[in-house]
């Protein structure tokens, strides 16, 4: 039995003037249903990706999608929850009970919205993310953790900062071309590369351009019996593969140097859909910090341990290239709402499939995969995508 994305919405993300998780879910979650082309009564299961533990007040959410759409009001909705890969965990879980049977048509949401506290607030509450026995004091808090990560790459391969510019560079320059991205700009390599006042130093190596933004939003996405979605006779995105791996949460019980969950995760989906990584017609990847994307080049095969910065520096990641790597600008341009991200993730990925990505478009996309990771490559998901109809 197979599952595919059959209907999806996206808010803009950013700062958004809805002042509320549960408006972000409202603005996508009935738009979702539409684009599948079905009723709510048609849904068997309702799973929402929501991180929050902070950011708001209202917690235990996942009855909020109800009160977007009544018709829900007593369809089963539960709520995942995996830090930054909170999205794909709420995806995971309605594969799974599609898979088990329990379930035709479910629908996923993802949100946060993360502007309502300060900036110092948001890293506090992100910190809850680590281990916090050992991580909690790190200066500059998950910048600072990933900077760790950064210093200890540069001290064993020698100095990238100039490669972390340019995936920058080259995801902002991609963002300009969505529309629900939360930074249209093209900042330029030149930009990204220097130290200055509106590009300042947040943890040494990495400058406030090597860092994802604060910002809000949500994604929602129909995941249909692929039996039932050919029947149907609407769009259908197949999961060829869908993979999880978790790996030791301290990092001081794991390489500083290299994700060796993500790789694992890559490997087994590849195997998975049958496919090598020279198949895929682009990746969506989870560069939250710039070293991140630069250490996932390694971890999907594209380069060996400390040779990443070969696949930047190369254009083999350009949105030309021969594997274009975060057309929709990835978190770095289009923002990390974190419950929000894996959802968004596959929703961006599916478009390419279908030929719906405007200005983003891939030529000729015909296979996409989506890595998604909570905290520092802690829980690892990839998916295989590929068109159906």
């Amino acid at each position: 039995m197979g599952v595919s994305i059959t209907g999806w919405a996206h808010s803009k993300f950013g700062r958004s003037a809805l002042v509320s998780a549960e408006e972000l879910i409202a603005s996508v979650a009935g738009v979702a249903l539409i684009d599948a082309g079905i009723e709510a009564r048609d849904i068997d299961a309702v799973y929402l990706g929501a991180y929050n533990n902070g950011f708001g007040r209202q917690d235990f959410q996942a009855s909020l999608v109800s009160l977007a759409v009544p018709e829900l009001r007593h369809v089963p909705a539960t709520r995942v929850e995996n830090a930054c890969a909170t999205g794909s965990a709420a995806i995971h879980a309605g594969i799974n009970a599609i898979a088990a049977g329990r379930a035709k048509r479910v629908l996923v949401v993802g949100a946060e919205k993360m502007t309502a506290i300060s900036t110092p607030e948001v890293g506090d509450v992100l910190l809850s993310a680590c281990y916090v026995d050992e991580e909690s004091d790190v200066e500059g808090g998950f910048a600072g953790i990933f900077a760790q990560v950064a210093s200890a790459y540069f001290q064993r391969y020698g100095n990238r900062s100039e490669s972390l510019a340019r995936i920058a560079a080259k995801n902002h320059a991609n963002g300009v071309n969505n529309p629900h991205a939360h930074l249209q700009r093209d900042l330029g390599f030149d930009f990204c590369n220097q130290i200055s006042d509106k590009n300042p130093m947040v943890v040494d190596p990495l400058r406030r351009t090597d860092c994802s933004l604060i910002s809000d939003g949500a994604a929602a996405l129909v995941l249909t019996d692929s039996d039932i979605a050919l029947e149907d006779g609407g769009k259908a995105v197949g999961f060829r593969a869908a993979e999880q791996v978790n790996d030791f949460l301290p990092i001081s019980r794991r390489s500083h140097t290299a994700f060796e969950g993500a790789e694992m995760a890559w490997s087994s989906a590849l195997e998975a859909a049958d496919a090598e990584i020279g198949d895929l017609s682009l990746v969506e990847t989870h560069d939250c910090f710039t070293i991140a994307e630069l250490l996932q080049y390694e971890a999907m095969g594209l380069a060996e341990e400390g040779q990443g910065h070969r696949v930047i520096d190369e254009g083999v990641s350009a949105i030309d290239g021969t594997l274009p790597i975060n057309p929709s600008g990835g978190l770095k341009a289009k923002g990390h709402p974190i419950g929000a991200t894996g959802v968004s993730q596959h929703v961006m990925a599916a478009m390419q499939l279908v030929g719906e990505a405007g200005d983003m478009q891939v030529p000729d996309a015909e296979l996409a995969g989506v890595f998604n990771m909570g905290g520092l490559a802690v829980a690892n998901y990839v998916s295989i995508l590929e068109r159906l109809r």
